[in-house]
């Protein structure tokens, strides 16, 4: 933040201090833990590892403008407040997806998250249920809507007032152990992908011209071929869908939503000739037998990939085959 504010944003950050490990003795599997699935790491992955350590909230208050990001106000708290906090980033501008977390519950990206649209002020009544749905009503209802913003207005008045944007919570992402404050595991995640040969496979014949040259336009591939996939190609692996989804939890139980967009990338692809090999690993019963069609996956997409209908769209591939 390049220039001083007036206004203050309150940070609740839930941080994690992990406990030193130890070695552990023999012991046997559980009986429960899945034995054939080539997806579940079994009981003794890191998904399925619950945290240990020190777990509490801290509170920082600091100087923010209504346009800066959380990852700003973070940076602040990291160079000037305390040291020792720690959070995850890279580009910070929403293409690499190093730097999910959930912000207020909902996972996203810190990035490309506001202060203007996340902050909450105390006592204001919230635009979403505990869900992440977005209140809906009919003309009926006009008066309810009417007094939850005269509620919001007040708050925000009164916000103006003593100086505060308002309070923002912060917590690692979802579906994933900790590592440390807001940082999460995602090997769970990139490993699921990796298993599923998230790379091209042509047949590795090179086409010839009739001069028995190299045919460069080989792969050449018509619009309507590349609108298949091309959004799909999109995805950097960030997690926020797999932090949405209710039925994903490390990886043991669903192969999650991110590893079947990548499926479904190379599937969509013309060139590529391993598609029914690809449906063949992702028919198993933590494959896409365990998606629920919540689609709670598609809600907070950073690069804009109705996930939720990618989902359908494959489960729908994998049994019409």
């Amino acid at each position: 933040m390049a220039e001083a504010s007036n206004t203050t944003v309150t940070l609740q950050v839930h941080r994690f201090t992990p406990r030193p490990e130890r070695a552990e003795r023999a012991r046997g599997g559980s009986p429960f833990a899945k034995k054939n699935s080539p997806f579940g790491g079994g009981s003794d992955s890191a998904a399925r590892r619950r945290p240990r350590g020190k777990q509490w909230v801290q509170e920082y208050t600091i100087p923010a403008r209504p346009s800066d990001t959380v990852l700003d106000c973070l940076l602040t708290i990291k160079r000037t407040v305390d040291p020792t906090l720690a959070f995850r980033y890279s580009c910070g501008h929403g293409m690499c997806g190093s730097d999910a977390v959930a912000i207020n519950g909902t996972p996203t990206l810190l990035c490309t998250a506001t202060i203007r649209d996340w902050a909450k002020q105390p006592g204001a009544i919230p635009e979403v249920d505990d869900e992440g749905f977005r209140h809906t009503g009919t003309e009926s209802e006009e008066s309810d809507d009417s007094a939850e913003n005269d509620a919001n207005a007040a708050a925000d008045q009164d916000s103006a007032a003593n100086g505060s944007l308002g309070v923002i919570e912060l917590a690692s992402l979802p579906g994933f152990p900790p590592q440390r404050d807001l940082i999460a595991d995602i090997d769970p995640m990139l490993n699921q992908i990796r298993k599923l040969t998230p790379y091209l496979q042509a047949d590795g014949v090179l086409a010839t011209t009739a001069e028995g040259k190299v045919d460069v336009f080989e792969y050449l591939q018509n619009p309507e071929q590349l609108a298949k996939y091309e959004l799909l190609s999109n995805c950097i692996a960030c997690g926020v869908c797999e932090g949405a989804c209710p039925v994903y939890a490390g990886g043991d139980a669903f192969i999650g939503p991110a590893a079947l967009i990548w499926a479904s990338r190379f599937v969509n692809d013309s060139r590529d000739t391993k598609a029914m090999e690809r449906m063949d690993a992702i028919d198993t019963a933590d494959g896409v037998a365990a998606c629920q069609s919540v689609r709670a996956c598609s809600r907070h997409c950073p690069r804009g990939i109705d996930v939720g209908e990618e989902m359908w769209q494959i489960v729908a591939k994998v049994r019409e085959r």
